[in-house]
């Protein structure tokens, strides 16, 4: 008899598989967590690419599904705005705090560009060495032949202690950051059903209340190039402080960023090379393709599943017309997967042309800041693991987030094999 868990997930792919077109709902959570969402995609980009949906738990809302529809509406924000947010829903309990990610012209370059300097190239070299170090450590403090959870033991470390360094946070106090960002991101806005919202609130707003106490510290100290120490003494953003709920919102931006995309690029990375053993071969074989895999890894697993714009005036795409004021979604995890644009969408490979031609980072102004420093974690991180194991192996099926927004992990169980 199937479980539970197989009779959701049945019930809700059959119902946006067969179902009529015009009732598909690409949002429902549950296609995210049983990884079965990318058949539902299929059908979209095939049918009806610019699909519009009457009635859903998030209101009427357009998706948009195929690669070059979203970089046409990613990259048009004179259209398509990011007001008042970025993600499919609207919070239930109107708690929802002003970021520069859904903000529109000037103020989002304004704000943006105050905390830039952080990833900057310059930076990223200076970091390069200390975030080696770091992986080493985490790495060989691995046991190897025995089964543990990649996510805890490497995704979370690794992405909380470089957060920990972008904000120059108090290292002791690291592991507040993911669970923070875990926090933000538990929400109804994003399928989470009977999610506390009382709970959530509570939480953030420690979180404000603790770099608010950094804020200040920071504002009398020289300027530094951390996260708080650049909005801190930016002309335009220093008095941030005395709006809280905006101070409140770029801090989830930022940790989110900083958090959940690389963390599950992490994790992802390990399960697509036991999927696709072949790859892992050619990878052993010749490690020079980690900075290509690394774009590879970033495309199948597509971090983030949409991002939401609000249309602001009319617009024809695909022979439909989007109205001023409807919803637009566009699914980043459906475009990556294009079979127009891309070879193969849905094998992964390691040696792929063109490999950094995905979605995942969005186009336009808001392009990801951070893309920069999540390659390059990934990369060092990659390097350091072939220079000491010979594999690590899934022993198990990884149990995934309930959200349509963040495509991410919380256990995937495996075993490291060390080199002879």
């Amino acid at each position: 008899m199937p479980d539970t868990a197989q009779l959701i997930e049945n019930d809700v792919l059959a119902r946006n598989l067969e179902g009529p077109i015009d009732k598909v709902d690409p949002s429902e959570a549950a296609l995210f967590e049983h990884d079965v969402h990318h058949e539902v995609f299929r059908r979209l980009r095939r049918e009806d690419p610019v699909h519009y949906l009457a009635d859903s738990p998030f209101g009427p809302y357009w998706s948009i599904t195929r690669f070059k529809d979203i970089v046409t509406v990613d990259s048009n924000h004179k259209v398509f705005s990011s007001e008042p947010s970025i993600v499919i829903g609207d919070p239930t309990d109107n708690f929802q705090p002003p970021m520069f990610i859904a903000m529109d012209q000037p103020k989002h370059d304004v704000q943006r560009r105050a905390a830039q300097p952080a990833v900057a190239p310059t930076q990223l070299s200076e970091l390069e060495a200390l975030i080696r170090e770091r992986v080493g450590t985490i790495l060989d403090s691995l046991p190897v032949g025995e089964e543990f959870n990649w996510v805890d033991k490497v995704s979370v470390e690794l992405t909380t202690q470089m957060l920990a360094t972008l904000f120059d946070f108090p290292f002791e106090d690291r592991h507040k950051l993911p669970f923070w960002s875990d926090v933000a991101t538990t929400s109804d806005a994003v399928g989470v059903v009977g999610a506390d919202m009382e709970w959530r609130m509570k939480h953030l707003t420690e979180c404000l209340e603790y770099f608010s106490r950094l804020w200040m510290e920071r504002a009398n100290q020289p300027q530094k190039f951390d996260f708080i120490s650049l909005l801190a003494h930016g002309e335009d953003t220093k008095h941030m402080i005395d709006e809280p709920m905006e101070l409140l919102g770029n801090l989830m931006l930022l940790i989110v960023g900083g958090n959940d995309t690389t963390r599950n690029s992490i994790s992802g990375g390990v399960y697509f090379l036991n999927r696709f053993p072949d790859e892992y071969e050619k990878l052993k074989a010749n490690p020079d393709l980690i900075p290509n895999m690394v774009s590879e890894i970033i495309r199948f697993q597509t971090p983030l599943a949409h991002m939401r714009r609000m249309a602001v005036e009319d617009f024809e795409l695909g022979g439909k017309t989007i109205r001023k004021g409807d919803k637009v979604v566009m699914w980043y995890a459906s475009g990556n997967r294009d079979e127009e644009v891309i070879e193969d969408p849905n094998v992964f490979r390691v040696h792929r042309e063109r490999a950094r031609h995905h979605v995942s980072f969005g186009f336009g102004i808001h392009r990801c800041m951070g893309n920069r420093v999540a390659e390059m974690q990934l990369r060092i991180l990659w390097e350091e693991i072939l220079a000491r194991f010979d594999h690590i192996e899934l022993v198990g099926e990884p149990t995934r987030v309930c959200s349509n927004f963040v495509t991410g992990y919380t256990d995937l169980p495996v075993r490291l094999h060390a080199k002879t």
